[in-house]
């Protein structure tokens, strides 16, 4: 196991305490014991923090004093962070197994150090980086490309001619390049379907989650920048552009042609509108409906609390006479106005 003083040397923070203690991973304080690294994101724990039995931790400069002096520690502005990148080091991914499966079908040349899993379809001009973790039953369609170090887990399906930057991992079931929801209707009711010709192009860096989809554009790309993060069974319509390290979390939809800046937070079960626009720096809270572009950074919410049944019947019969009341409130004030001018003229 590391040494407390060995990790602080890799990770930077200042280490008071004993620094040849050794940990193992990192583990809620509560959980915590011999080997555990512990950390404080929030200070209403801190009592948690002291009667934990970890053998070392992770704490802000402000709480350099609370554990007392014998107990190792790590001091850091941000101990989540903190606690992320320990993690990180304590649980690496496996290593690329180099190799093609014999039950795989790979139509392309591909390096030696690329490991492509039982039931894989590489089909012809696709192009395969170094060290690319191809998993069990996926595809890659022609003309795909998937750059160095991108890991797929099993059963992702990436269409013909999209491209996958460095470094992504693409975990089971995601879409890459399915057709858009583009159609045109005929004036007996009947669809018919607008090609999508475009691609999915996507950046360095980027996690996406099981079962999401991303749909290939409709005559430009649909682009995912660098660094972003999003969560399982998000659906990305057609021409949706995502700025770089932004993340979007669980079953939220992102309609077509919409733009979403840099560095966004986008909450579970959010709806974004086609054809708007976010700015950079933009929080949406979970399950809000985004139906017109926001032009400023901020915290933008949409969704109402919790609450019984009965209480939201009783609103929602208040909701649906607002019009009605708005026009009496106008008839009043309009009232008061004409006795007010009635007064002056007396």
């Amino acid at each position: 196991m590391p040494r407390i003083d060995a990790l602080a040397a890799r990770l930077g923070g200042e280490l008071l305490g004993d620094g040849s203690v050794e940990v193992r991973r990192v583990a809620p304080p509560e959980q915590a014991g011999e080997g555990d690294l512990a950390f404080l994101a929030n200070p209403k724990y801190l009592a948690r923090l002291k009667a934990s039995q970890a053998a070392a931790f992770i704490v802000k400069p402000v709480h350099r004093d609370a554990l007392g002096d014998d107990r190792p520690r790590i001091l850091t502005s941000d101990p989540y962070l903190y606690f992320a990148r320990a993690a990180q080091f304590f649980n690496p991914l496996p290593p690329v197994v180099p190799g093609i499966h014999p039950l795989a079908s790979v139509r392309c040349a591909i390096p030696e150090t690329v490991e492509v899993d039982a039931g894989a379809v590489v089909e012809e001009g696709a192009e395969i980086g170094e060290a690319v973790q191809i998993g069990a039953n996926c595809y890659i369609g022609r003309g795909a490309r998937v750059s160095r170090g991108t890991r797929l887990m099993p059963n992702v399906t990436i269409y013909a001619g999209c491209i996958l930057g460095e470094n992504c991992i693409i975990h089971a079931g995601a879409v890459i390049g399915s057709d858009g929801f583009g159609f045109a209707r005929e004036a007996d009711g009947r669809w018919v379907k607008i090609p999508q010709t475009g691609r999915v192009v996507i950046g360095n860096d980027v996690e996406i989650g099981a079962n999401t989809s991303i749909d290939r554009g409709a005559l430009e790309d649909t682009v995912i920048g660098d660094g972003v993060k999003l969560d399982n069974q998000i659906q990305i319509a057609h021409n949706v552009r995502i700025g770089a390290h932004t993340a979007i979390a669980g079953s939220s939809g992102i309609a077509g042609s919409a733009k979403i800046g840099e560095r966004c937070m986008i909450g579970g079960q959010a709806g974004i509108v086609g054809h708007l626009s976010i700015a950079d720096d933009v929080v949406v809270s979970g399950c809000t409906m985004v139906s017109k572009s926001i032009r400023a950074a901020g915290i933008y919410t949409g969704s109402l609390p919790q609450q019984t049944h009965g209480e939201w019947v009783r609103n929602f019969a208040h909701l649906r006479h607002l019009d009605a009341l708005a026009n009496r409130i106008r008839l009043l004030e309009q009232r008061l106005e004409q006795q007010e001018t009635n007064k002056e003229a007396l």
